[in-house]
């Protein structure tokens, strides 16, 4: 027969799981937006400068170089912000599991 103390324990520490979970969610959406941002910032920068330097090409082979490098570097920023916010998905993913854990932890043997 299960105490009431016992569900209540079970019940606190559900609450608790829950809200470490739910902490660990904000943080961690708060750290992908910011990195959403500064990537988007810098792109606009590197886009606008990457004009500024086509405007002032006065030859056509100075002109592929340029859009050369630009394209180059677009993909290079990309392909790491891309790295860099998958890693964070993967933190808050783990992070935001780790409270649970020890509840299904708990349950696992009885399951069997």
């Amino acid at each position: 027969m299960v105490k009431v103390e016992e569900l209540q324990q079970y019940g606190k520490e559900q609450f608790d799981a829950a809200v470490a979970s739910a902490n660990t969610f904000s943080s961690g959406f708060q750290a992908i937006a910011t990195a959403y941002g500064d990537y988007t910032k810098k792109s606009f920068e590197d886009t606008k400068s990457f004009v500024e330097k086509l405007s002032g090409v006065k030859s056509m082979d100075k002109a592929i170089e340029v859009q050369t490098e630009f394209a180059k570097s677009a993909y290079e920023t990309f392909v790491a912000e891309s790295q860099k916010i998958g890693a964070l998905y993967s933190d808050l993913a783990k992070q935001a599991y780790k409270p649970v854990e020890g509840m299904v932890a708990k349950f696992a043997p009885a399951a069997r």
